[in-house]
């Protein structure tokens, strides 16, 4: 369909910031096609107080006029020769994008407790024996237990638990079954919960 005088936004070019949509890009066209240098100035300032108008804020006149300032520079492309009235070294900061992230890829030993889990592993096999090392312990196991279910192993058995933790402290951690009482951990809970997040 090609009706003249109409036109859509996919077919014009991308504005550098669209939060002043096309009516503040067109007015900053003009102003760089205007030869006068002090009618350019006015025409700079008239823009700018549009801006401010239309994005009007409490707080620091300063930085909200260094922002406007250093937008104007940027929908420009940096070309307009006017008296800026603020230093716009740092809108070409702006415009930079971001070095991407890096994310650690480490994955962990085994899929199923998780690399969170080995990290506390590592804290159990440097902690003193008593109270707090217990409590831990304690924590520790029923999250491995859970996880077996969640995951439907198939044998989440009190031993494989005991052996899995034993294994990955290097024998630091040692539960006696014949004492120790897992919490109750139901496959109808662990699936339910599943449903939940999802």
């Amino acid at each position: 369909m090609n009706i003249k005088g109409l036109d859509y936004n996919t077919q014009r070019d991308k504005l550098q910031l669209p939060e002043y949509g096309r009516e503040i890009k067109k007015m900053v066209d003009y102003c760089l096609t205007i030869e006068d240098r002090y009618e350019r100035q006015v025409c700079a300032e008239t823009i700018i107080s549009t801006m401010d108008r239309m994005f009007h804020q409490e707080g620091n006149r300063d930085d909200r006029m260094q922002k406007l300032w250093d937008h104007l520079a940027i929908m420009s492309d940096f070309k307009l020769d006017i008296d800026y009235p603020v230093d716009i070294t740092q809108a070409h900061n702006i415009t930079q994008r971001p070095q991407p992230l890096t994310y650690g890829q480490r994955a962990p030993k085994v899929r199923h407790y998780g690399a969170m889990l080995f990290e506390v592993f590592e804290k159990l096999k440097s902690m003193p024996a008593g109270e707090e090392r217990d409590a831990l312990t304690e924590q520790v196991a029923n999250q491995m237990k859970r996880c077996l279910v969640e995951w439907g192993h198939g044998s989440n058995d009190d031993e494989k638990v005991a052996d899995d933790l034993a294994r990955y402290t290097d024998g630091v951690i040692q539960l006696d079954l014949s004492s120790f009482r897992f919490a109750k951990v139901s496959v109808a809970n662990v699936a339910n919960n599943k449903d939940k997040k999802k």
